[in-house]
Order: C-alpha cells, then sequence, then structure tokens
C-alpha cells in the first residue's frame, strides 16, 4: 500500500469498504496537518469529513462512503476536510476500488485542493458519471486533474497486482478501452528483438474484445525510421498519428503494417507511446479513436508517458517472475529422480508445486536399488516452497542415497545419520521424512521395513479395496537437534497391493483439518486402486488435494504383483 500512495503526489488514503483508514499519502498528511499514525485506523469520514463550517458531516450524506460499501466508482467536486488546527479545507474527490497486498477489496480515495468556491452542499456527494463497468465513462477531451490521477492511481494498482504478464496487459487494455479510447494496440519486444502484436483491442456492444486477425508478428523495426511506431518501439518519445501518417511511401515493412491498422480499424486519431522497462524498451501502446470524434492532443501525449512508465516497470517484474519461475521448473525437473524400472513393479510419481510458488519447492520423493537388490523408497519435505528450500531438498537426498548404499542399514539407522546431517553440514532446516525398504522373500512375498520422520503415515491399499495407514516407527522431523533413537515398522505387503508415500500439502491445508483430508485420501484410495498406476496416481492426486491447498505435493506410488512371484526378482542398481 505504502508503495501505491508513494507513486501519488496528491492527497489520498487507502480504507476498507467500511472507511477505516489503512494508509496515507505524504501529500494528505501535510494538507490536514496530521501524521500518518494518527490516521490509520480511524474511520476516515468520521476523522475528516467536514461541512463548511467545520462541523461533523452527516454520514447518510457521505458519497465517498457510499462508494466504498457499493464498490464502485464515483466522484464529486467539492466537500470539506477537517485539519488538525481547527479549519477546514475545500476540496473535491474521487473514490476507485482498489486491491494491494491483501485478498479483500478497499478504496482509493484521492483529493484535489480548492479554492475560491462557494459553499454548495447539494453537490457534495454527487458522484460523477461511469460505464457500465464502474469506470468513469469516455469523453473526448482531456482528463481532469482528478480523473487523471485517479486512473494513473488504478493503472498502478490493477498492474502491480498481478505478476502474470498476459493478465497484467489484459488489464492495461481493459483500463484504456473505451475511458482513453476506442482502441488499444500493444506491441512487444520479444528477448530475440523481434515485435510482435500481442493485443488489439477495442470496445464492441459494451464488452472489450480482440481483434486476433491483426495480431500475431511483425516487421523487424527499421533503426533510423521517423514513423511514430518505429520510433516508439527505439524508446523515442510519444508521438500523435493518424491515417495520414501512414499515406506515403512507407520506409519499412512496419508502416504497412500500421497503414493496414488504420484501414482496417478506421481510427481516425491515435497516440503512440513507449513501454520502458528499466533496462530496455519492453514494447509500445499505441491508443485510436473511431467513434469518438474529439482527436488527441498534447495533454494526452503526457497522460500515455504516464500510464506507459507503469505499464513497464509492472511488465519488467512480471517478465522477472516468469524468468525465476522457468529457472524453478528446470531446477525441479533436474532434482526430481526418474524412477527405476524394478522387475514385477509397478512405480509412479507425481509432483506439484505450491499455486503461488516460482514452480520449485522443498517436497521431494525418490526410489533407488541398492547394491543388496532392496529397493529404497523415501518422500520428504523440507520447510518453504522456494529456491532455498529446493537446495536443502537435494543436499537431503544425495546424502540419503549416500548413507543408504555405504551402510545399507534398517531405514531409522539411516535416518538416525541423516539427522545428525542435517543439524551439522548440510545447510537444511527443519524436515519430514518417510524411509522405506521394500525387499522381496524367498517365496516371493512382498516386505516394507520403514522409519517415519515426523510425516503424514504411509497408505497400504489391498486389491478388494482395503485402506489402512501403516502408523508404526513413528519418530520426531529431522533437525530439532534432540538425536532420538528411533524405530522401524515392518508390514508385508499383500499381492495386488499399492503402497502410497505423499507429502502433507495432499491432505491439509490452513483451512482444513488434517483428519478430514486423511479420511479424503483413503476413501479414494479404496475407489481408485483397481485402475492402472499411472491412472490410479493421477486421480488420486486430484481428488485429494484440498481445493485451497497453497502447499507443495510429491506422491510416490508402488504396485505390488497380483501373483507372488515364482522366484524373489533380481532387481539391480542402474549402472552408467
Amino acid at each position: 500500500m505504502g508503495r501505491t500512495l508513494a507513486a501519488l503526489s496528491a492527497p489520498a488514503y487507502i480504507a476498507t469498504e467500511a472507511g477505516t483508514i489503512l494508509a496515507v499519502s505524504s501529500a494528505l498528511e501535510e494538507l490536514v496537518g496530521m501524521e500518518a499514525a494518527a490516521m490509520v485506523g480511524q474511520d476516515g469520514h468520521d476523522l475528516l469529513h467536514r461541512n463548511e463550517h467545520g462541523g461533523h458531516a452527516a454520514r447518510a450524506q457521505c458519497g465517498i462512503r457510499e462508494a466504498g460499501l457499493a464498490r464502485r466508482t464515483a466522484q464529486g467536486e467539492r466537500m470539506w476536510l477537517g485539519r488538525a488546527d481547527g479549519s477546514v479545507v475545500e476540496v473535491g474527490w474521487l473514490a476507485t476500488g482498489c486491491q494491494v497486498d491483501a485478498p479483500d477489496p478497499m478504496a482509493l480515495v484521492i483529493f484535489t485542493p480548492r479554492s475560491g468556491h462557494g459553499a454548495d452542499p447539494g453537490r457534495e456527494g454527487t458522484a460523477g458519471a461511469t460505464d457500465a463497468v464502474g469506470h468513469p465513462a469516455p469523453h473526448g477531451g482531456p482528463l481532469s486533474e482528478l480523473e487523471r490521477l485517479a486512473l494513473l492511481a488504478e493503472t498502478t494498482t490493477r498492474l502491480t497486482s498481478t505478476l502474470d504478464v498476459d493478465e497484467a496487459l489484459r488489464r492495461l487494455t481493459h483500463l484504456m478501452v473505451p475511458r482513453l479510447g476506442d482502441w488499444a494496440v500493444i506491441d512487444l519486444i520479444t528477448r530475440n528483438a523481434e515485435v510482435t502484436r500481442f493485443a488489439v483491442a477495442h470496445q464492441e456492444n459494451g464488452a472489450v474484445v480482440r481483434r486476433p486477425d491483426l495480431e500475431g508478428p511483425m516487421p523487424p523495426i527499421p533503426p533510423v525510421s521517423p514513423m511514430p511506431l518505429s520510433r516508439a518501439l527505439r524508446g523515442a518519445a510519444s508521438a500523435l498519428a493518424g491515417p495520414e501518417t501512414y499515406h506515403g511511401p512507407p520506409d519499412a515493412d512496419i508502416a504497412v503494417a500500421q497503414r493496414r491498422l488504420f484501414d482496417v480499424t478506421g481510427m481516425h486519431s491515435a497516440v503512440i507511446a513507449p513501454i520502458r522497462g528499466l533496462r530496455e524498451v519492453l514494447g509500445a501502446l499505441t491508443l485510436g479513436r473511431s467513434e469518438q470524434p474529439e482527436p488527441y492532443g498534447p495533454a494526452h501525449l503526457t497522460l500515455l508517458e504516464d500510464i506507459t512508465r507503469r505499464a513497464g516497470l509492472a511488465l519488467d517484474n512480471a517478465r522477472l517472475y516468469e524468468r525465476q519461475r522457468t529457472v524453478g521448473q528446470t531446477m525441479q525437473r533436474y532434482l526430481l529422480p526418474q524412477l527405476p524400472r524394478v522387475p514385477g513393479l509397478g512405480l509412479a510419481a507425481r509432483y506439484r508445486p505450491a499455486p503461488e510458488a516460482s514452480e520449485v519447492g522443498g517436497d521431494w520423493y525418490d526410489a533407488f536399488v541398492l547394491g543388496d537388490g532392496a529397493l529404497m523408497l523415501a518422500v520428504g519435505d523440507v520447510v518453504g516452497h522456494d529456491l532455498e528450500a529446493a537446495a536443502g531438498m537435494a543436499q537431503l537426498r544425495n546424502m540419503l542415497r549416500a548413507y543408504s548404499w555405504s551402510e545399507q542399514d534398517p531405514p531409522s539407522k539411516i535416518v538416525e545419520w541423516l539427522d545428525l546431517a542435517c543439524m551439522n553440514i548440510a545447510e537444511v532446516s527443519m524436515t519430514t521424512l518417510i524411509c522405506g525398504r521394500l525387499t522381496c522373500s524367498a517365496d516371493g512375498r512382498y516386505q516394507l521395513s520403514w522409519t517415519n520422520a515426523g510425516h503424514p503415515p504411509p497408505l497400504l491399499v489391498t486389491r478388494d479395496g482395503t485402506a489402512r495407514y501403516l502408523t508404526d516407527g513413528h519418530g520426531p522431523l529431522l533437525g530439532l537437534g534432540i538425536s532420538p533413537v528411533r524405530p522401524d515398522g515392518v508390514a508385508v505387503l499383500p499381492p495386488g497391493s499399492t503402497l502410497v508415500f505423499y507429502t502433507d500439502g495432499l491432505v491439509e491445508s490452513p483451512r482444513d483439518p488434517i483428519d478430514e483430508g486423511l479420511d479424503r485420501l483413503r476413501a479414494n484410495a479404496a475407489s481408485l486402486v483397481h485402475r492402472d498406476l499411472d491412472d490410479f496416481t493421477d486421480e488420486l492426486l486430484e481428488r485429494s488435494r484440498p481445493p485451497r491447498n497453497e502447499d507443495d505435493v510429491a506422491m510416490l506410488a508402488v504396485r505390488i504383483p497380483a501373483e507372488p512371484a515364482a522366484r524373489p526378482p533380481r532387481w539391480r542398481p542402474r549402472t552408467g
């Protein structure tokens, strides 16, 4: 919120829908002679709203409060604010919805000090004209200072509240059409210095719609062309343009594309501005008028440059986030192992990142064959879902493999060694883990021994649909500094049964008790066990993951053969 208000030079505050002030601008502090600390947490109407004589204004006549409660944009030309010294100051106002750093809708209220106006209480709470979606209705002339500030504030809040590039640009077109133009065109420069016409949008039957036939790859940017779009894409200043701008012989192929744009859309006036990031030009924004008769003027150039400056910063942030997410996806893909091919067994694993994370996290799974022929199975969860957690997960998994291979002890002893390593040599925070050792006896029966370090218990589902949790072998999580002696659990796995290891994101969320999640997982696994293992795993993840899950999920499933093996399978570790 503070960043949003810092971008405003006008007196303003952000409040809840009910009117409680959450943040104020420095200009408002100066205007009313109060510090922010004295205003935050107060009811905006009770604290500031006065009549022309300095008395408290009637709450029922407060247009700002009404606009906040109704979640609509409104404005008034005259009201009075009470100052700390007891005097009043006459202002115009605009209130509009915003959403910044919080899930709940809020209201942004902007004031413009006025002078030389007589009292007219009847106009105090009147709302300005709005369109069908609550935005100020379009008009051909320049915006008033109040409207301009409101538009810039809304642009800042709406573009910075998403890290998705496509969504940010979609919001930009909806902010521009029809408020500032009948058409909005966004051209973007890709990483390879190529130009693509990302969006051509206009208003049709009250809705903002796209024109895919006018979108797509564009010709390259000419290095010296004086044409407005070419200059904007090179980072030059904004410019006015019209159909006549492109009527002469084209100096480059991109001018031909612009001529077609004017011909097809019927734009008689346009304004074009570069979209600049912190280090480079990211593209250009073109606004055009075909239905609104008033042509653009110099005032629109300044406004559009202010808008594209904010759009450039938002787009820069969104692209940076996408690059980080791509790094995370690649890192996760290489950190999570390929499952071994084990004769007689079915193996399947799934990973789903946290919805708001960088597609990488601390949940992990592993399966590998040891030198003595046993199959090691593990699922763990390092606290966090970011690159740091993923790095800790990689350390932990590699140490588990090394200890398992060199010691060939029961899982409890392996995890005891791992716990000591977490406290002394690894950069790993608290971790939960379940580690199991699967073997096949001489009579073809499969047996699992396991230890559980603070992790949700494994689920065993027989082929007739009987499901139970393996609750033995339970001990505290890793990284507590207590070095406990850990127990092992042992179970024989019936023919045709399915064993499921998973992380808590599959059964728990901040709004759902884990017991409900465990019951849901058990019921779903019992109903799906007749499916082949890949379908079973996919459907179990889809049905069991809480709808409001905010955590990563890792899952490892093992299908035991339906008939005991005539002779024990000879599992071999992968080589080469």
